[in-house]
């Protein structure tokens, strides 16, 4: 394994990870993705790490993936995994990841990497990110969200737009369709994603759990499901620690100190 083809660190409770092939646009090969998910199935186990930063190196976020891959990976013999199986097995992951997932967008996006952004919680990106579909460029059809959740995240026939010209659209124009949270600098957007996710971070996470969990849900619900679903899970959490550390805090004018309980 490439120990450089994705980079991690942690800053106090937010782990950042780095797609980290920039000659490539960081397009995802089956060694990144390998990595990704061992980076990911620690991070779920350690306690200490209460939210995710996804971002990439050099001038693009993802440009999706490695396509010479995908080819050779076509031949693998039968009941082998391939990169799709990969692929899959990690996005899923990631959509239904216990912990905070933000995707910061320092450049280009399309592709795959469009799909791994659909997968965070929040996306927020630089000025200079443009955000594409580009499969139909390549005859190539998605299968990790573009055709199934992107209409689910902007409008309609703005996710026909992307699918179907191929063409890119500024990390601005995102924004006013509500694919995008914020959009800074160029030179800010680490720094600006890192202040996010550790104001995230001070959240209690059995809280961040239990919300994302029923608001990830409600797609697939009626509202009356949906709300049955966020009554059930309030009554669950009457019980956690953090709710009565929460009111005591209040009561006491301090700081809460979450655990997750």
């Amino acid at each position: 394994m490439n120990e450089e083809a994705l980079l991690s660190e942690t800053v106090e409770s937010v782990a950042r990870l780095t797609l980290n092939r920039p000659k490539a646009m960081n397009a995802m090969n089956m060694a990144l993705l390998a990595e990704l998910g061992r980076k990911l199935k620690e991070i779920t186990a350690d306690d200490a790490i209460r939210a995710v930063v996804i971002t990439g190196s050099g001038a693009a976020f993802c440009a999706g993936a490695d396509l010479k891959e995908v080819l050779t990976s076509q031949k693998v013999a039968p009941g082998e995994a391939d990169f799709l199986d990969l692929a899959e097995s990690i996005f899923n992951c990631l959509r239904n990841f216990p912990k905070p997932v933000i995707a910061a967008l320092n450049g280009v996006t399309m592709a795959g990497g469009l799909e791994l952004a659909m997968c965070a919680d929040i996306v927020v990106a630089a000025e200079s990110a443009t955000i594409g579909d580009a499969h139909a460029n390549f005859g190539v059809y998605p299968g990790a969200g573009g055709a199934a959740v992107l209409p689910r995240l902007v409008p309609l026939n703005v996710a026909m737009y992307l699918l179907m010209t191929g063409k890119s659209l500024s990390a601005a124009e995102m924004k006013t369709y509500g694919f995008i949270a914020e959009v800074h600098p160029d030179a800010a957007l680490g720094e600006a994603a890192m202040k996010l996710a550790g104001q995230i971070a001070k959240k209690s996470p059995i809280v961040l759990r239990r919300m994302k969990e029923v608001a990830r849900a409600s797609a697939d619900k009626s509202r009356d499901e949906a709300l049955l679903h966020e009554q059930v899970m309030l009554r669950r959490h009457l019980r956690s620690f953090d709710l009565q550390e929460g009111l005591q805090a209040f009561a006491e004018k301090r700081a809460p100190q979450f655990q997750g309980r």
